[in-house]
């Protein structure tokens, strides 16, 4: 049996995806279409080339397919209607299934988000916890997992009274699109490291909570996709006129560049982030009394916020594609869940960089005016330790928004000015935060916290005294990282270089952000990484077992 798990229009407009499981349940691929297209989020782009891929990845053909499980049961929202599910899937998805149409099971957006959540995670029970922008007719809602029984839904809060709304709001007014909202919180922590005292936006009581901006009427029936764009204009114009208030002016006075040093966008984006923190460690403690167990699980796109999932106590997962990408996934687990679950979910479920497919995989790159060798951890950590910034694609590539160490830039984080150079590479605002990477035992002494959040760079730490001396690179404003912590050999390369790293005394950590330049998803192909190499003002590019530099910067960094 064959599952294909899809987010794809005309519902799921952004981050589209696709994800194949077998008939245990057991992932064979996944890939977010943007990896592939090179457009940033997908817009309205159906997944056909991610679910080519997962084919390609099984060897099978699409008339193979049993199933397709679409992350969201909304009939209504289509802007058109589908005469049967073979006009439907043509339209979402592109494929050629051939005589025998797959079946079709839409899946409710929020139980594919906790589907995707639980499954992944290490417990055999969870409360589970999913917060977005909005399903179908809600936009929080609380489930709980357990192994061998169906799910069960506890709660769930409607379409308007939604944190994704408000914190979008937040984002808008800054000058970003909706879609950044690690922007906003990168630059809130500039308000909590000045101590600032927001308005309360929120009140948590009881069993519930009641935000500033009040919901709309509830609609008992399902909106359709032009109703909930109005509701959503509405409301995040209303907390747009909100935050307004509270800053005495529409807009910043300072260009997104330097928006930290601006004291009236730094106070938006600290309020925005004081209401996500304040209702979503309430609604953790409801849903973990509603599973009667500690055990907790969140997703949803309010997962991604890692300064929130650093404040929450007790053991939790975030699993490393809560955003909508992720629903792919858990609503073909929700046709078939894993019979065999050995642990944390490993991110490394994409494109081998050397693997063939669509898009250029496979094919010869052009390496002309670059030299090659061998590749030598020990020269490569000679490299870094003189200040050089490089790349590194290897291996599979990691799924979610959060490069993990197969697709990545690396350098050394023993001076904060490593950030400006890294931001600079990148071209992005000076002001904006990066993450650290470490071996476990290290990690212990560099922050406060790992656990499971450490393993998909997904929740925020706060920095020791020997973290904040040895990697200022990676520590923000706030004294506060986004740690991962690599496991055995799950990373090669970068493992090795941590390795290399300790045995020459030197501190086992290294600045690790995702391998793009601005406004480009993350490398995926070797292609994509030799293209990303030459137009950036990267030292050297790991690129399988191999190492390149630029013929004209033989000597090492610039």
């Amino acid at each position: 049996m064959w599952i294909l798990g899809v987010n794809a229009p005309p519902t799921g407009w952004h981050d589209t995806s696709a994800c194949l499981v077998n008939g245990d349940g057991d992932i064979v691929a996944f890939s977010e279409e943007e990896r592939i297209n090179r457009r940033r989020h997908s817009l309205y782009r159906k997944p056909v080339n991610a679910a080519r891929f997962c084919l390609e990845q099984a060897g099978i053909p699409a008339s193979d397919i049993d199933v397709v499980a679409v992350g969201w049961d909304g009939e209504q929202l289509y802007p058109r209607r589908f005469a049967d599910d073979a006009e439907f899937l043509a339209y979402a998805v592109g494929l050629d299934f051939g005589a025998r149409t797959p079946e079709v099971v839409r899946v409710p957006h929020h139980q594919a988000h906790a589907a995707s959540a639980f499954h992944a995670s290490p417990f055999p029970k969870a409360g589970v916890l999913v917060i977005d922008g909005h399903g179908e007719n809600e936009s929080s809602s609380i489930w709980t997992y357990e192994e061998g029984a169906p799910p069960r839904r506890e709660r769930s809060w409607q379409r308007t009274a939604s944190l994704g709304y408000a914190y979008d709001a937040a984002s808008t007014w800054l000058g970003f699109s909706f879609l950044n909202a690690g922007k906003t919180m990168g630059l809130a922590a500039y308000g909590r490291a000045a101590g600032l005292e927001v308005e309360q936006l929120v009140d948590v009581r009881g069993d519930d909570f009641r935000l500033a901006v009040e919901p709309l009427a509830e609609n008992t029936g399902r909106a359709t996709a032009d109703e909930i764009k109005e509701q959503y204009e509405t409301v995040v114009g209303r907390w747009r006129e909100r935050y307004t208030a509270i800053a005495g002016t529409d807009a910043p006075s300072l260009p997104e560049g330097r928006l930290a040093e601006d004291p009236k966008a730094v106070l938006v984006a600290y309020t925005a982030q004081r209401v996500i923190e304040e209702t979503v460690t309430h609604l953790a403690a409801l849903a973990r009394k509603a599973a009667g167990v500690e055990e907790l699980c969140l997703s949803g796109g309010v997962a991604l916020n890692c300064s929130t999932n650093g404040t929450l106590p007790g053991p939790l997962y975030v699993p490393p594609v809560p955003h909508d990408a992720g629903v792919a996934l858990g609503a073909a687990w929700t046709v078939r869940p894993p019979r065999r679950r050995t642990g944390a979910l490993s991110p490394y479920l994409g494109s081998d960089i050397h693997g063939s497919g669509p898009a250029g995989r496979g094919e010869p790159v052009d390496t002309s005016g670059l030299t090659a060798t061998a590749l030598d951890i020990d020269h490569v950590t000679e490299l870094l330790l003189a200040g050089a910034v490089g790349a590194v694609a290897q291996g599979r590539a990691e799924v979610g928004p959060r490069a993990l160490c197969h697709r990545s830039i690396i350098a050394v984080p023993d001076t904060a000015g490593v950030n400006t150079r890294v931001n600079t590479i990148k071209n992005r605002e000076q002001w904006r935060p990066f993450a650290g990477v470490t071996r476990p035992a290290y990690g212990a002494r560099l922050w406060e916290r790992q656990e499971h959040l450490s393993l998909y760079m997904l929740g925020a730490a706060r920095a020791t005294e020997l973290g904040r001396a040895v990697a200022p690179g990676v520590v923000h404003v706030d004294g506060t990282t986004r740690p991962q912590v690599l496991h055995g050999d799950e990373a090669p390369a970068v493992g090795a270089v941590l390795d290399a790293l300790e045995t020459r005394g030197a501190p086992p950590v290294l600045l690790n952000t995702s391998f793009n330049d601005r406004g480009e998803p993350i490398v995926d192909t070797a292609r994509d990484a030799v293209a990303a190499f030459r137009s950036m003002d990267l030292d050297f590019l790991v690129l399988g077992d191999r190492l390149y530099r630029k013929a004209d910067r033989p000597g090492g960094a610039r």
